[in-house]
């Protein structure tokens, strides 16, 4: 009662000062709100990470560049508000909105802006080195609990870290691939655990969360081609018989090779999709709920009354999408890992039926033997 009570008077609040903030005078008013800079702002990659609820401020992060005179390391605090930075001679700025390099550090030469390498830690680089942290610091911390305990079972946040590494291994890892799964688990189960933490650690606001990790195509698309190298270069020979020469009528691959190039064609089709299922899924979840937040702005401008209905609508739908996006992150996760794992499955398919054969003759040699 007591929460409701405290989520009711928030509200109440937030439709209170709605209002007064749209009514504020000219000459004190914030500048003019730019909806798709802000948008772009929070989804795409950055020098810095931002602060909540403050624009004018970001947490620094190290800017590493190398031009022709060498490799030149400082604050990306120095490049804030197109501030221009000048290290041992070299010039170098954040590329304006709208330019070839926007969004970029560039060096200004006489020619005009030319690219560095970059080799800067981003707020994206920041986090993947935050959630590959966060998981390998849980994974140890779960492996030593068993090491120290071998016969008892783990409680509480490791109880739940160990019931969601069974749900998966048990129920999809294992169930597909049967006697490869401990071959290919380590991989597959590092693939959940890091796109879960990745989804996670997006939804939260504050540092170390607040990066759209899966929401770029980037991060996506090297986690597909790992899937296609696990698929691919650990396949059997009848995975690549089936691709070269599949069991069709032969005047589907003679002179024409029509099935052949769709086999090749599929091989390729399987990372696309993982590589867009994931970015898509968690770029809108993203997006729905910056926008609901920004319609709070927008109608605040129009009218205090608006601006005040406005709130209580967006809290409420942004609460709603962020719960259903952490439902969609366990989803998508589990989605990925699964997909990759059929794929690797397919690859291995003649051997399960193999190893099936297998168990069947030596049962039924059993049965013989006892009846005899």
């Amino acid at each position: 009662m007591n929460r409701i009570r405290l989520i009711l008077l928030l509200l109440f609040a937030a439709v209170a000062l709605a209002p007064v903030r749209a009514s504020e005078p000219a000459d004190t008013a914030a500048p003019a709100l730019n909806p798709k800079e802000i948008m772009f702002e929070h989804l795409l990659d950055g020098y810095g990470w931002e602060v909540p609820f403050d624009h004018h401020h970001r947490i620094p992060l190290p800017v590493i560049v190398y031009c022709n005179d060498g490799l030149h390391v400082f604050s990306s605090s120095r490049l804030e508000h197109g501030q221009e930075y000048t290290d041992n001679g070299v010039t170098f700025k954040i590329g304006d909105a709208g330019s070839k390099y926007s969004g970029k550090v560039v060096e200004l030469t006489p020619e005009g802006e030319v690219r560095p390498w970059d080799f800067s830690i981003t707020k994206n680089v920041c986090a993947l080195i935050i959630t590959v942290l966060l998981v390998t610091g849980l994974m140890l911390w779960l492996a030593s609990f068993y090491r120290r305990n071998p016969y008892k079972a783990p409680r509480k946040g490791l109880g739940a870290i160990e019931v969601v590494v069974a749900f998966v291994y048990d129920g999809v890892v294992k169930a597909i691939l049967g006697h490869n799964a401990r071959r290919f688990a380590p991989y597959l189960m590092t693939v959940f655990f890091f796109i879960l933490a990745m989804n996670l650690l997006g939804l939260v606001v504050i540092f170390p969360g607040g990066a759209n990790l899966t929401g770029n195509i980037a991060v996506t698309l090297v986690l597909a081609v790992c899937t296609f190298i696990a698929t691919n270069f650990f396949g059997n020979k009848h995975y690549w018989k089936d691709i070269f020469w599949p069991d069709v009528p032969l005047w589907l691959k003679v002179p024409v090779p029509i099935m052949p190039v769709i086999e090749i064609f599929g091989m390729f089709t399987k990372p696309a999709a993982l590589t867009i299922r994931l970015f898509a899924n968690m770029m809108g979840g993203h997006m729905i709920v910056i926008t609901l937040t920004l319609l709070i702005f927008i109608f605040s401008a129009i009218s205090p009354v608006a601006g005040g209905g406005a709130t209580v609508i967006s809290l409420i739908f942004s609460i709603f999408m962020l719960l259903i996006d952490v439902l969609v992150s366990f989803i998508q996760a589990y989605v990925f890992t699964m997909l990759s794992t059929i794929f690797i499955g397919l690859a291995h398919e003649h051997e399960e039926e193999k190893e099936l054969a297998k168990d069947k003759g030596e049962i039924g040699r059993e049965i013989v033997d006892t009846l005899i």
